[in-house]
């Protein structure tokens, strides 16, 4: 009597086959082929009621028999599903700490579980094209992303973990409150910069120098506060390094005394008014004076020499300048 098969598992496997299939039934006994539609699998016959066989490579539903010298046997249908494809992965790349969404498009992606370099992620959203996943942790640099579903194992795609960034100083650390000033930036990790925060402000035009440096115009503020940058890494820690800058407001002379004094130079001026407390530089009729920061409210300088007449003086800080008129005479 001709073979007789009443059960196959699994019932489906990828289209590449090497699935592990048994089948049950009777007349199993001195089976000579084994046959996924038209191709042939290797068998093993383990008893009249039992053959294990590997699947052969496939597509679609396909009819499996049995083959003994008393004839052929009824056919049972195996479903050979596609193996996924990933067509594009969107970021592909995101911090090492993990935690980002990442968006999968493709085909045969349902059921579909997502390897991040040999680390699971969560998938949040499959709808078969597309699938949403929270990448996992990882380690810098590149790694293979794959989908694994019934049908196989998709060919890798690359996904670039990004190390965090860190702030380690700025320079210059003072700057006007109007902003403004160009700021550089140095520390490690920079290169794919996105965005720089003096505090909770934005800067615009930043520009890369190295993957230690960069460099931004300081937006408006005041205060001090910190500097951050944010890559794909993730933003910069506050308090590491020294990622501080500090606005400084505009200086204000409201007098001097003597407000005159001799060509010759040499006397001592007495300049009031606010926000003096970070001058860097005193000229008298442009040419440069030493002088003493006393107060927020006072600097003393040196008159140099200069031509009868009138000439200003002008104190120069991080916050920007403002003078007054003094007068030299003969």
């Amino acid at each position: 009597m001709a073979p007789t098969i009443t059960g196959l598992s699994p019932t489906q496997g990828p289209a590449a086959g090497g699935t592990p299939v048994t089948l049950t039934g009777s007349g199993f006994t001195g089976a000579t082929a084994v046959r996924f539609g038209t191709n042939p699998a290797q068998f093993s016959t383990l008893s009249d009621t039992t053959i294990s066989c590997t699947s052969p490579a496939g597509s679609g539903s396909t009819a499996v028999t049995v083959t003994s010298p008393a004839g052929t046997s009824n056919s049972v249908t195996f479903t050979y599903l596609p193996a996924p494809v990933i067509s594009s992965i969107t970021p592909a790349q995101g911090p090492a700490a993990g935690g980002n969404t990442v968006t999968l498009t493709g085909t045969a992606l349902s059921g579909a579980t997502v390897v991040f370099g040999g680390h699971s992620a969560t998938v949040t959203g499959n709808t078969g094209t597309q699938m949403t996943v929270q990448a996992p942790a990882g380690p810098a640099g590149a790694v293979n992303l794959t989908v694994t579903t019934n049908g196989g194992t998709s060919t890798p795609v690359a996904y670039f973990y990004v190390p965090l960034p860190s702030v380690d100083s700025v320079f210059p650390v003072l700057g006007s409150t109007l902003g403004g000033t160009t700021v550089t930036i140095t520390g490690s990790n920079l290169t794919l910069a996105s965005a720089v925060r003096f505090g909770s402000r934005a800067a615009s035009g930043v520009t890369v120098v190295s993957d230690g440096q960069i460099t931004a115009p300081a937006p408006f503020g005041s205060g001090t506060v910190t500097v951050t940058v944010t890559t794909p890494g993730g933003t910069s820690l506050p308090g590491v390094g020294d990622p501080y800058y500090t606005y400084v407001a505009q200086p204000v002379v409201s007098g001097l005394s003597p407000n005159q004094g001799p060509a010759a130079g040499g006397n001592s001026i007495t300049i009031t008014g606010s926000n003096l407390t970070y001058t860097e530089g005193v000229t008298v009729g442009g040419t440069p004076a030493e002088f003493v920061t006393v107060s927020d409210t006072n600097v003393v300088a040196v008159a140099p020499a200069g031509t009868p007449g009138t000439a200003a003086v002008t104190i120069h800080t991080p916050g920007g300048t403002s003078s007054a008129g003094y007068q030299y005479t003969p």
